[in-house]
């Protein structure tokens, strides 16, 4: 969650390395996905483009294996090039479940897709490496960077992926059935000051905007939850956060213990945040701030320390930035905007080739735990977010500075707000045409997979993420599918 870089946010839990790269570095206080989910705003930050110009819909279908990248590009100028762990970028990946979850969003059923959130508390106040995975690709790129990089007569970019802050995900068998875990140690947890903890005000569950209430049905978070499991998983996750910040700490210590850290550029960034129970759900798909705004840090060579950026900027800003850090020619086709000029404290009239970078930016998201194609536009004070086709669902408006915690949606409030808003997004973006043709793929995507099962089809799809739902009344929920087809 890109709020915990800054303040207030960084009041709950210790980020040393984070901290670092703001004193030495420059921090974006409103940097956000392009769409808020792994695949897809992977596919926007490795292309530069938006998420309707990839048509990576949802977790199964990002960019094409052979994308160009802004890595593929700085190799072909001279780069050595390393990548390490997670990248979830191209189609192809996910389970069968995310895939027809994504594909039937359209149908008029609502089946709970996730176990209820949980914590779990592992090993004992020795135990710092609670996610191996993360920590063995990290040791990976220690040791590049220690024996190779250092060796180098190019110039190198180095890509580590790591999976924390996630939870963990629903296990299939087990005491934890069902159950999406956010899971740490008593070495983590003690990084976390437990009082600054904020409960976050939930609506009631009748005055839920219908696309938030069918997020938060899916996610299994319309049931009750005292207080103290809403702490417990928020400070679960904070305890992940710091996790993955000492993960950022070994990058950091490896480049200054080489001499490489003065004539290297760290960028530190997520796909997405984690609502960790704000607006009664946790992971991501959801526009809201702890789900949208994504961690932005940039320190090294020519990058203004101790600065603070409140412009907004996204994912796909990253593409063009590198290209820039390598002097490579930029496209002209894409969408983001090089951050260079605002980490070298220039002011924003030093414009690029392609003219001012614009006052907004887009995110929009087709995937699952979403009953509509939703698109955000975020510009000054105000946060828009548009549905479907404009019309059969009703549009949100926030105002971030009278309203952050996001609770007051003012769109009947401020028709002209709305009207001028929706006519800038509509000039980015068609957004009702889009949502149609995801609508026509989700669509022609399950009859082909269904097809593809023959006989076995409801065997299949009974036995998916929502099969608790789903076996109490198979007959139903086929029939609303055959109705939907």
């Amino acid at each position: 969650d890109g709020r915990l870089t800054f303040y207030p946010g960084n009041q709950t839990v210790d980020l040393p390395f984070i901290n670092y790269m703001k004193r030495y570095g420059t921090v974006f206080l409103n940097a956000y996905t392009n769409s808020p989910i792994c695949c897809p705003s992977r596919a926007a930050m490795w292309s530069g483009l938006f998420t309707h110009l990839t048509e990576s819909w949802n977790n199964f279908k990002g960019l094409d294996p052979d994308y160009v990248t802004w890595m593929d590009l700085m190799e072909k100028h001279g780069y050595h090039t390393q990548k390490y762990g997670k990248l979830d970028y191209t189609s192809g990946h996910h389970s069968v479940s995310n895939r027809v979850e994504a594909w039937t969003r359209d149908v008029d059923f609502l089946l709970r897709q996730e176990g209820r959130p949980m914590v779990n508390l592992t090993g004992d106040k020795k135990h710092v490496r609670v996610m191996e995975a993360d920590w063995r690709n990290t040791d990976k790129a220690v040791n590049w960077i220690k024996e190779e990089a250092i060796n180098l007569t190019q110039p190198f970019v180095l890509y580590l992926g790591l999976n924390l802050p996630h939870p963990y995900p629903s296990p299939y068998a087990g005491e934890n059935f069902g159950s999406s875990t956010f899971l740490t140690s008593p070495y983590w947890l003690e990084k976390v000051t437990y009082e600054a903890i904020k409960i976050p005000k939930w609506s009631s569950l009748s005055e839920m905007h219908p696309v938030d209430y069918y997020s938060s049905y899916t996610k299994n978070c319309t049931g009750e939850f005292t207080k103290q499991e809403v702490r417990n998983i928020r400070a679960f996750y904070y305890a992940m956060c710091a996790e993955t910040d000492a993960m950022l700490g070994e990058i950091i210590s490896a480049l200054r213990d080489t001499g490489l850290l003065k004539k290297t550029i760290v960028i530190f960034t997520a796909d997405h945040g984690e609502l960790a129970m704000e607006h009664r759900q946790f992971y991501k798909m959801s526009m809201y701030e702890g789900s949208s705004h994504v961690p932005l840090l940039v320190m090294g060579p020519g990058v203004k320390e101790q600065q603070q950026v409140p412009n907004v900027v996204s994912l796909v800003d990253i593409y063009p930035t590198m290209l820039d850090i390598a002097r490579i020619p930029v496209p002209q086709n894409l969408s983001g905007y090089s951050l260079i000029p605002l980490l070298h404290g220039k002011a924003e009239n030093e414009v690029s080739p392609r003219g001012p970078r614009p006052s907004w930016v887009l995110s929009e998201f087709h995937g699952c735990n979403v009953n509509s194609s939703m698109y955000m536009l975020r510009t000054g004070k105000w946060k828009y977010i548009a549905y479907s086709d404009g019309h059969s669902v009703l549009p949100q408006l926030f105002d971030l500075t009278a309203d952050p915690d996001e609770l007051t949606n003012v769109a009947i409030k401020f028709p002209v707000i709305v009207h001028s808003l929706d006519k800038t997004l509509r000039s980015i973006v068609n957004y009702p045409k889009v949502s149609s043709s995801v609508q026509e793929y989700n669509k022609r995507q399950f009859i082909s997979w269904k097809q593809s099962l023959g006989q076995n089809y409801s065997n299949v799809i009974a036995n998916l993420r929502w099969h608790q739902d789903w076996l109490k009344e198979p007959k139903k929920y086929e029939n609303a599918i055959d109705k939907w087809l």
